[in-house]
């Protein structure tokens, strides 16, 4: 079974090779453009936007990821059951304790962010606190350290900023070919603009991906390594039902954050439907059925939480 420290060499080299397919992504199409509409300064333009982004992710994603959120500092002597929690989590795993911040969102959810365990977060919702017990919440925060552990936060955190960007830039440009470069002053015409949206809308549907396939590979990892963790793969079993119960959404989620969370924060209504494979491709987590089953599926070795 896959332990907290599996793969974390691998994931450190993936974020760094992402890094990179972004850089190259984002540079290509300022290249294409550049050369479609025959303006060079789009080309230099994507070069330093590229390089400020990819710097500016690594170091500030996580404090970024928080203001989104609305996350505010967790305090010990309000919720001192969290961290008595979490600290011995930490102990268990051999990591640095993280800070804890809390959303006061009625949606039970949690999400780590960071660039590293001495530098990692966990934030949970006054709504996880509120509808779990202590073997679920234990369960949710195991696979939140696990995420740490694996090195996933990073990763997570750094697509934020990397895809999000890409996805607005391209968002503007797009607008920007289609009600302002139909003229013909620069020798710019149909073609040239075909090809320019052709190239935005690669990218974004690119990065998009990118970031969706991650995040579903990293959260069945997460699973089992959290399951291991806490010895009880049940008490997260139970955990995932419950928050997928839930009907309530996060007000603060978005497309460039929702992957980063414990469950799917937009809640669609999954009841009694086949999800196809081009909706499983687009989706921000693995299906829960198939999380559940994976970890009721787990030989935990002992019957009882500790």
């Amino acid at each position: 079974m896959a332990s907290i420290y599996t793969h974390r060499d691998s994931n450190i080299y993936k974020t760094w090779l992402l890094i990179a397919v972004f850089l190259a992504l984002f540079v290509g199409v300022g290249y294409i453009l550049s050369i479609s509409l025959n303006t060079p300064i789009i080309f230099i333009v994507a070069i330093v936007l590229s390089l400020v982004m990819s710097f500016g992710s690594y170091w500030w994603s996580d404090s970024l990821v928080l203001k989104m959120t609305r996350a505010k500092p967790l305090q010990k002597e309000e919720h001192p059951e969290i961290y008595n929690i979490v600290e011995n989590l930490c102990i268990t795993a051999g990591l640095p304790m993280p800070k804890l911040y809390i959303l006061h969102e009625s949606a039970p959810n949690a999400f780590a962010t960071g660039r590293n365990p001495n530098h990692a977060v966990i934030a949970v919702t006054t709504g996880l606190l509120e509808r779990l017990d202590k073997t679920e919440l234990e369960g949710v925060l195991a696979h939140e350290l696990a995420h740490i552990g694996n090195r996933d936060i990073l990763i997570s955190t750094v697509v934020v900023v990397l895809a999000g960007t890409i996805v607005y830039v391209t968002d503007f440009l797009f607008h920007g070919l289609l009600f302002g470069a139909f003229d013909d002053d620069d020798g710019i015409g149909l073609p040239q603009i075909a090809i320019g949206i052709a190239a935005l809308v690669i990218a974004a549907l690119f990065a998009t991906i990118i970031k969706l396939a991650i995040s579903r590979k990293r959260e069945y990892l997460a699973d089992a390594s959290g399951a291991l963790l806490t010895r009880y793969p049940e008490g997260l079993a139970s955990a995932l039902e419950k928050i997928a119960s839930d009907p309530n959404k996060l007000s603060v989620a978005n497309d460039a954050t929702a992957h980063l969370y414990f469950e799917n924060p937009f809640k669609g209504d999954r009841k009694d439907k086949k999800i196809s494979f081009m909706a499983k491709l687009f989706m921000t987590h693995p299906p829960v059925e198939d999380r559940i089953k994976a970890l009721r599926g787990t030989q935990s070795e002992q019957d009882t939480p500790q």
